[in-house]
């Protein structure tokens, strides 16, 4: 029987400008608390981001003490506590991706992945929508992006709801009230460029076989 993952209560998420000072606030964090050190690294551009999970007493008392070095340092760029994180985001930060339901598609970009979290976790929390993708900082430059699909009035919802806690970190949004199937193939694999396999339906038009002269 497949060993069954572990949920968190609670998650936070820390950015910090320089590599260094995040690796020290890695090491402080993971000391002063039992918490689980989800994931850490560097991200675009030259940032390093921190995720921890764990109690919500034990989270909150680690995001403390990351938040006063990065503070001392002056090197935190954003940071998020959610203390009673919502599961399918707590899946979704740890890669799970769903499938696209509904007829509409939401997307949410913002200048920083706490910004995104904070800003999904909300909307998550508030509509039935279904959060089918999240990526943080990786391949972005720095940027943070996130797929939620479902019917037009809970995808149109979700998305206020996100611009309106990202605030000024909110980079862009749109919404597609009723997605392409054909795009809706690609999407439901992931957005990443090179890992998007090529698609052509027969409808596609081609140009008509032209004899070349070096083929004479």
């Amino acid at each position: 029987m497949a060993k069954k993952k572990k949920r968190h209560g609670a998650l936070a998420l820390l950015e910090f400008e320089t590599v260094a000072a995040g690796i020290l606030a890695s090491d402080l964090m993971v000391k002063r608390a039992p918490i689980a050190l989800l994931r850490c690294g560097t991200i675009h551009p030259g940032r390093f981001l921190i995720l921890v999970g764990g109690s919500v007493a034990s989270t909150e008392e680690a995001f403390m003490v990351g938040v006063q070095l990065g503070e001392t340092k002056r090197s935190l760029t954003g940071s998020v506590f959610l203390g009673d994180v919502h599961p399918m985001l707590h899946d979704a930060v740890l890669g799970v991706r769903r499938d696209l339901v509904g007829d509409a598609l939401a997307v949410v970009e913002t200048r920083s992945s706490p910004a995104l979290l904070a800003a999904v976790d909300a909307a998550v929390k508030s509509t039935p929508v279904v959060l089918s993708e999240l990526r943080l900082a990786d391949d972005l430059g720095g940027h943070a992006v996130a797929l939620l699909s479902g019917n037009l009035t809970d995808a149109e919802t979700a998305l206020g709801i996100c611009a309106d806690r990202a605030g000024d970190q909110l980079l862009a949004r749109t919404l597609l009230p009723r997605l392409d199937p054909d795009l809706r193939q690609l999407l439901e694999q992931g957005t990443r460029f090179g890992l998007c396999p090529a698609f052509e339906p027969a409808s596609a038009e081609y140009p008509e076989e032209v004899a070349c002269s070096w083929d004479a």
